[in-house]
């Protein structure tokens, strides 16, 4: 890590380009086709694809710290970008471990494939431990999926959208299936994302209507509820490390912003910078306390996935942590960047009133704060009534 180059994957210019585009993309309530465009030529699609393959062969360590990077430009394309980034980085993860079953994402996603994460459903709290979307075998091996996922961020534009369901065929040994399907009239996609902040996800509602997964694109069959499998690790552990860097990236980018207006902002009382009151240099450093301490848990974890580490039954409770503290942080390190930066960033032009709105969506991506605070409690206390 200490010799990676990010601006080899993430160029200055073009990373002005997207920080450029941002505030427009907002407004409009549109997807960022142009951020997709250029971060696809540049190859960023395929940063966790290994070079065998034709990827840049990086690791999860390394593409959290540029969905930081990302994410200080522009949150919303950076948190889009998350989703198919969690699908190669779930197939890095099973390989590493050595299951190819998702060998397709990997090639798919060299060759220009914009994988789609159809987990989210309306209603369930038990996220990846459950599914309200049925899935019903055939007997060449495929499986049709009908029923309703939200939050499908790339809604647009992905090409194939990895999801769960339950298949009940035997009541006695349900199995959730995942597998991935393609962009066919059995999918809807519906225009129906207009929210306060994190506009350019476009993650909108995906209707099923019997959609077909070939039978070598159903990747995995396991028992509903909390799973060793390698699937189940693979899905939480790059969701949870890379909705973090995307956060944290967001705090990064308040306190540049909240440094550059304390500079420039000059009280009328002393004539002076308010870089110089101590209570602006008190919120600042309070603001600075926190994100640095974001750096080193991201990093950590994230290399601990890299290289196998066996945290056991500590794996939950550190990943549910690490999102919740980044997007607690976060949303703070903004609060106060607001208030350092003063009136002004309440006006919609000022980039600070887009984090504002951007930040919030922080709490409803799974693990939101009741379950991180459940599965750490579990950890410490053990279950309810043990």
């Amino acid at each position: 890590m200490t010799d990676f180059d990010a601006t080899a994957y993430l160029p200055d210019d073009l990373l002005e380009r997207i920080r450029s585009r941002a505030a427009a993309v907002d407004a409009e309530n549109r997807f960022p086709t142009e951020d997709l465009a250029e971060l696809t030529a540049a190859g960023y699609l395929s940063i966790l694809v290994p070079t065998a393959l034709g990827g840049a062969g990086l690791g999860l360590a390394e593409a959290a710290v540029l969905q930081q990077r990302l994410a200080g430009a522009a949150p919303a394309t950076a948190l889009a970008i998350n989703m198919h980034l969690v699908w190669t980085g779930v197939a890095k993860v099973m390989s590493d471990r050595g299951i190819d079953d998702l060998r397709f994402v990997q090639t798919g996603a060299v060759a220009g494939e914009v994988f789609a994460f159809g987990i989210s459903e309306a209603g369930n709290d038990l996220v990846l431990f459950g599914s309200d979307t049925q899935a019903v075998p055939a007997a060449d091996g495929s499986y049709s999926f009908t029923g309703t996922k939200i939050f499908t961020s790339l809604g647009p534009v992905w090409t194939q959208l990895g999801l769960h369901g339950l298949d009940t065929t035997d009541p006695a040994d349900p199995k959730m299936v995942y597998a991935f399907v393609q962009r066919t009239d059995a999918v809807e996609t519906r225009d129906d994302w207009d929210t306060v902040g994190m506009r350019g996800t476009q993650s909108r509602t995906t209707v099923l209507n019997g959609a077909v997964a070939p039978a070598d694109r159903v990747v995995r069959r396991v028992a509903p509820g909390p799973n060793p499998d390698p699937i189940v690790f693979g899905i939480f552990s790059v969701f949870e490390v890379l909705l973090a860097s995307v956060y944290t990236g967001v705090a990064r980018r308040a306190l540049d912003l909240a440094v550059a207006a304390a500079k420039t902002r000059t009280s009328k009382k002393t004539g002076r910078p308010y870089s110089d009151d101590p209570d602006i240099r008190w919120r600042v450093a309070e603001m600075a306390l926190a994100y640095d301490g974001l750096l080193p848990q991201v990093a950590a974890i994230a290399h601990d996935v890299d290289v196998l580490v066996d945290h056991g039954g500590q794996w939950f409770p550190r990943l549910s942590g690490l999102k919740h503290r980044a997007v607690v942080a976060a949303k703070q390190i903004v609060d106060d960047a607001m208030l350092v930066a003063g009136g002004s960033s309440y006006f919609q032009r000022n980039e600070l009133s887009r984090l504002y709105r951007d930040v919030l969506a922080g709490m409803f991506h799974p693990s939101d704060p009741e379950s991180a605070h459940a599965t750490v409690a579990a950890a410490w206390l053990g279950p309810v009534g043990g």
